[in-house]
């Protein structure tokens, strides 16, 4: 039998150890939609704040919204979207299966990036190397797929009550610049951060949460006069890689730039580049995109709706629309790369072991308590005083005296808790407990008194 892939025993864990469920599984699923679990909701959580403290709190010149899903439909007329949100698909003549034309030729080998390719060459590249669907059939000449997702909002289902569910969620920051300017008393430069939904109608749905109908986007959009907008491009893209790789603990072996070429680039855009994880067996994928976006969209927006979005220096008496670069990623792929980068195997057999080496701000569990044996009541009731203390300071801890102590270590492990803390007989007698390191490990005696400050110090480094 073939070894399953890293891919596979990831999508395992997730929904054994409560991360990740298939949406609407009791009624066979649906297709690349997902619920955190319980563990996933707090994993999530902690990503977020993570983010969040990185991209807001811990600088001086972003401040933070949240943007309603619904928004009025000549947004995205503004944005582009309506006209140009679009995938280029193909259709298997046989199944009339739909697929992602520039995936079809990239997973062939063809190129390495087809995204960039009008209709024609991917026309031309299908017919002269005979190109087939998945299932082995002839495939269609290549169309445009708009991914926006549509609705009505309203007594009535008609044009006048068309709306779109948001195909990217950095529009808000876009449609509130004025305001949060001039609430907040803002000067530039600075910057606008939200956590929002987006919804798109994706063809060719796999790998997991790589890519998902419904899901999350994390934007900063920092505005600038045009003039610095340079500068601040670079000094963005370097905030992104110490991001990744010093603040979330990414290994930098797995995360990587790369450059779009000018073809897929947006006309608007001076540049545009991708931070990329290395997802095992899949490469390296795309997790944020940092764009150097000029003035389109305020002054799209401007134009659209009328209303003035320029900028006044009151220094200078120079008024202008401002240049923004924006760093936008999917929720989804960062969770899966946090899962993909902790995720450790060792041993064989019966020993072996799995576990998800978390930073430890990041894991959903900042530790364990256990009683040795939960059939003893002194013990229970010292190791529930201890769960108390540490879990009124690091909420959440988690409480198990459930079987073996080898098997509750175990299922500690899968789920990335840092620490185990047991208490035993010993600890009866000298106020010591056991404390056992997840990555390594490795056991110790401790003091219940230096707990908190052990817990704290691993915490913060």
């Amino acid at each position: 039998m073939t070894q399953p892939s890293l891919m596979e025993k990831i999508v395992s864990l997730c929904k054994r150890r409560g991360f990740v469920f298939p949406s609407s599984e009791i009624y066979g699923g649906f297709a690349a939609t997902y619920d955190f679990g319980p563990m996933g909701f707090l994993l999530k959580k902690n990503i977020e704040k993570a983010w969040r403290r990185w991209n807001v709190e811990m600088r001086e010149d972003v401040v933070e919204i949240e943007g309603a899903i619904f928004m009025h439909p000549r947004v995205w007329e503004a944005s582009g979207h309506v006209g140009g949100f679009a995938d280029v698909l193909v259709e298997d003549m046989v199944t009339h299966k739909r697929y992602r034309a520039d995936h079809l030729i990239e997973e062939a080998g063809l190129l390495e990036n087809a995204g960039g390719l009008s209709l024609q060459e991917i026309d031309d590249l299908i017919r002269s190397h005979g190109l087939r669907s998945p299932d082995g059939n002839p495939v269609s000449s290549a169309k445009k797929f708009n991914q926006l997702v549509k609705t009505h909002l309203g007594a009535t289902e008609d044009d006048t009550t068309l709306v779109y569910l948001k195909g990217e969620s950095c529009q808000n920051i876009y449609l509130n610049f004025k305001l949060v300017q001039e609430t907040m008393r803002l000067k530039l430069p600075f910057g606008i951060a939200q956590i929002g939904k987006a919804f798109r109608n994706e063809i060719t749905v796999k790998n997991f949460l790589f890519r998902t109908r419904e899901f999350e986007q994390m934007d900063v959009q920092y505005f600038c006069r045009p003039a610095d907008a340079d500068r601040y491009y670079e000094e963005w893209k370097e905030n992104r890689w110490k991001f990744y790789t010093e603040f979330m603990g990414f290994s930098a072996e797995n995360v990587r730039w790369r450059q779009h070429s000018p073809e897929e680039r947006a006309f608007y855009a001076k540049d545009a580049w991708d931070v990329q994880y290395r997802f095992g067996e899949i490469g390296f994928q795309e997790i944020e995109g940092i764009h150097h976006r000029s003035d389109y969209d305020l002054t799209q927006h401007q134009k659209f709706s009328g209303t003035d979005l320029s900028y006044l220096d009151q220094e200078t008496g120079d008024r202008f629309i401002p240049y923004i670069v924006e760093c936008s990623g999917g929720f989804n792929r960062l969770f899966l790369s946090a899962m993909f980068d902790a995720y450790r195997e060792e041993g064989e057999g019966d020993k072996k072991r799995v576990y998800l080496a978390f930073k430890p701000s990041l894991a959903p569990y900042k530790a364990a308590v256990f009683p040795l044996l939960a059939n003893k009541p002194q013990l229970v009731e010292k190791a529930k005083a201890i769960f108390s203390i540490l879990d009124s300071r690091f909420s959440p801890i988690a409480w198990d005296d459930r079987g073996n102590i080898g098997k509750r270590y175990y299922a500690q492990d899968e789920i990335g808790t840092p620490w185990c803390v047991t208490v035993d007989f010993q600890t009866l007698e000298d106020g010591t407990v056991t404390v056992r390191d997840r990555d390594t490990a490795e056991q110790k005696r401790l003091p219940i008194k230096e707990l908190t400050t052990f817990i704290q110090t691993g915490l913060s480094s």
